[in-house]
């Protein structure tokens, strides 16, 4: 298993006040904008791409349901030819490995189509829920075979010409079934009605609806009911894809623990994501920010002094395990709230959170959809991911302040960031002169 051994530089006396770095384009706007130019009316040109396990096996999908593509992962351009909300295939066997977009997406999508399709994914992806998406579809008359447990892939989706014109879904485990079925819908041609049940990850919600309007779909929002006015279908384009806030926000957290000056290229207030809400949260915990023409300018506080906070983070949850890296490092208690659903995710991630802030010696107290974190001194540890790129990323910023943090199977990163440690040791190397952030290392069996 390969170890990433984060290395400490607070306080290195060559340290510089400033770093700068560019990120991928944004899975979230990445695997919405690859499904939305499938179902134009033709030829999208895709720039400023993320190419990641999640965005690839959405990409080698639409392949294989007849779909014309060209990818270009050095200029990172994808060339979709969309055939009116058309699909070329009426039968296909898919595999969506990890990918939470491309499964749902993918789903709601071929429950809308007349067909027969099969869809398996990884056995991370085999224990996340699909039940409440599944039985939308169901309402509009598609049947499920399951292979396995019911409501979890493996399955079998019959689905049939849509006749209904309202449904309902609940997102009390994830946005992405609203989201899925929002994009679907739009491809229909008729109109539809989706009553909603749940109201977290809206700003996911938003995203979606602001880029179906980009394709030329309006959505009506009236009384907790989305209305699709379909009827014209999605309108080929060229679309530039922003770069990844979450991403993003892993580097203006490494600048508010070192006390220095971060800039990530292209990232603004405007942005369709929802995880720009995260730097405000920064911003209360010491920094200051500044919006430029080349990006957000983010500042740390002296000597890396954060300020608790507590933080309802359910329109950013992805940031939570972020802030649960730095937490330990602020003046008082910092308090997570709003985040009962990421333990459905790639992982239970208030469960993990926990538990490895206690392997480091951090007291962290977990709730059913909140954590609370008391400051401390981190101890040399080793960090399980639980093959979770998110718990990767995030807990690699403890190191940065404390000795001897390692972080196991690196890699799983690649999953939508695959050089985030190679982006990671760049910024550490314009803050220390050239020194790493830290280094992989091969741990043998024995060592595990």
């Amino acid at each position: 298993m390969d170890i990433y051994q984060v290395k400490k530089i607070h306080g290195t006396p060559n340290l510089a006040p400033r770093f700068r770095v560019r990120v991928p384009g944004s899975k979230s706007i990445t695997n919405r904008a690859l499904l939305l130019a499938m179902l134009s009316d033709g030829g999208c040109g895709l720039s400023g791409a993320l190419f990641s396990d999640d965005s690839r096996y959405l990409l080698q999908c639409i392949e294989k349901l007849g779909f014309e593509t060209e990818a270009d992962e050095k200029s990172a351009r994808i060339f979709i030819r969309g055939l009116a909300g058309k699909i070329p295939k009426r039968e296909a066997r898919l595999y969506v490995g990890s990918a939470g977009t491309a499964a749902r997406f993918l789903t709601a999508l071929l429950g809308l189509k007349e067909g027969k399709w099969y869809l398996d994914a990884s056995e991370q992806m085999r224990r996340r829920p699909m039940r409440p998406l599944l039985s939308s579809l169901q309402e509009l008359g598609a049947r499920v075979a399951y292979e396995g447990e019911e409501g979890h892939f493996p399955f079998t989706l019959f689905s049939e010409r849509n006749k209904e014109k309202r449904i309902s879904v609940d997102i009390g485990h994830s946005s992405q079934f609203l989201s899925a079925l929002l994009i679907a819908a739009g491809s229909g041609g008729e109109e539809l009605e989706i009553a909603v049940e749940g109201s977290h990850g809206m700003a996911y919600i938003d995203m979606t609806v602001r880029m179906m309007e980009q394709f030329g779909v309006p959505v009506i929002l009236q009384d907790g009911v989305y209305r699709i006015c379909g009827a014209g279908g999605y309108v080929h384009r060229d679309y530039e894809i922003e770069p990844d806030v979450s991403g993003a926000c892993y580097f203006y957290a490494m600048a508010a623990l070192l006390g220095v000056e971060c800039m990530v290229e292209g990232v603004h207030f405007a942005s369709l994501q929802g995880d720009v809400e995260f730097l405000r949260v920064l911003e209360r915990m010491g920094c200051t920010l500044e919006e430029t023409a080349e990006g957000i300018r983010l500042q740390g506080p002296f000597g890396g002094r954060l300020k608790a906070v507590r933080a309802d983070l359910h329109a950013c949850s992805d940031q939570a395990i972020t802030l649960a890296a730095i937490a330990p490092f602020a003046d008082g208690p910092v308090e997570i709230t709003g985040i009962g659903h990421i333990r459905y995710q790639e992982s239970d991630r208030i469960k993990a959170m926990a538990e490895q802030l206690g392997r480091i010696g951090i007291r962290c107290e977990e709730r059913e959809d909140s954590v609370r974190i008391h400051p401390g001194a981190p101890m040399p540890g080793r960090i399980e991911t639980y093959d979770d790129h998110r718990m990767a990323m995030g807990f690699s910023l403890v190191g940065l302040r404390a000795e001897g943090i390692e972080i196991e199977d690196p890699g799983c990163c690649r999953k939508t960031f695959e050089n985030y440690f190679r982006v990671l040791d760049e910024a550490a190397a314009q803050l220390t002169g050239g020194g790493p952030a830290g280094r992989t290392v091969y741990s043998l069996p024995s060592q595990q």
